[in-house]
């Protein structure tokens, strides 16, 4: 892929983030006002932070949806910045932490259970955009490992021959769930039927991702991808923190370790590339 090209996907990008962007306004408008009306949910995330944090604070609807908005806007933000410290600069691994970026615009569906209430929908949109959801979430991560592949050597032509299986092997998945549309948590994750094994996925792709960059920087001689594995296991860290917590604690540790991995590891590719 030629410069022009990975660029044009950054123009691409930052119009569909921009685009959902607005739409999350509209839509925060009609979902604000539904909260306080909800009824209380039993259901309640089970991801490590979770689970701690659970024990001290209540779910929150209102903290959910900041966690969105963080999402929403990380991902408008973080793809903006990437075309701008990048456009002129040839690094293969940063397309796919675009790809990794981009993604957390789709967070914006999780909205569709609140909207259900205030409008009811058929099933068939429910369930079509828990697939949707479910196949973005797990693009980024595996957008993310591809970059740590690219960094350890991996020719970029074979690259995309792998993140184009990854797309496969993710559409395949997402369209054999089951899904339960009358299943929320609080914070707004529709329910499953393979849950353990995404997190068990989850669980893989995270330490896959931070070894492959530190096995980068034997390979390529620069401790400087020692750094960026760590600033991927604080974004990844982040990730799961912003979408699977239902309190106030999710939305500002979230976003935090979020924003700082990535940048942590944008900046650290900059400074490989722009003097090689």
């Amino acid at each position: 892929m030629t410069l022009s090209e990975r660029n044009a996907f950054f123009k691409a990008g930052i119009t569909l983030c921009s685009v959902i962007s607005l739409l999350l306004i509209a839509a925060s408008y009609i979902t604000i006002p539904i909260y306080s009306a909800m009824e209380e949910n039993t259901r309640r995330p089970v991801s490590f932070f979770q689970v701690i944090s659970g024990l001290f604070l209540k779910s929150n609807y209102y903290a959910v949806h900041v966690s969105l908005i963080m999402a929403v806007l990380f991902s408008f933000f973080g793809i903006v910045l990437i075309r701008f410290f990048f456009e002129r600069t040839a690094a293969p691994e940063i397309l796919y932490i675009s790809f990794f970026t981009v993604t957390f615009s789709f967070e914006i569906i999780r909205l569709a259970f609140p909207l259900q209430l205030y409008k009811t929908y058929p099933s068939f949109y429910l369930i079509g955009a828990a697939r949707v959801l479910i196949f973005a979430r797990y693009f980024n991560v595996f957008s993310l490992f591809t970059a740590s592949l690219c960094a350890a050597g991996l020719e970029v032509q074979k690259a995309r021959n792998i993140i184009m299986a990854i797309f496969i092997a993710v559409v395949a998945l997402t369209l054999g769930i089951p899904i339960d549309t009358e299943s929320w948590d609080t914070s707004f994750n529709i329910v499953n039927g393979f849950t353990d094994i995404f997190r068990m996925i989850d669980v893989v792709i995270f330490f896959a991702t931070v070894i492959t960059f530190f096995v980068a920087a034997k390979v390529r001689g620069s401790r400087e991808y020692i750094n960026i594995g760590i600033g991927a296991a604080f974004a990844l860290i982040g990730r799961n923190i912003l979408i699977e917590t239902d309190n106030w604690a999710g939305p500002i540790l979230g976003i935090l370790l979020l924003s700082f991995g990535t940048w942590f590891i944008c900046s650290k590719l900059h400074r490989i590339h722009l003097w090689l």
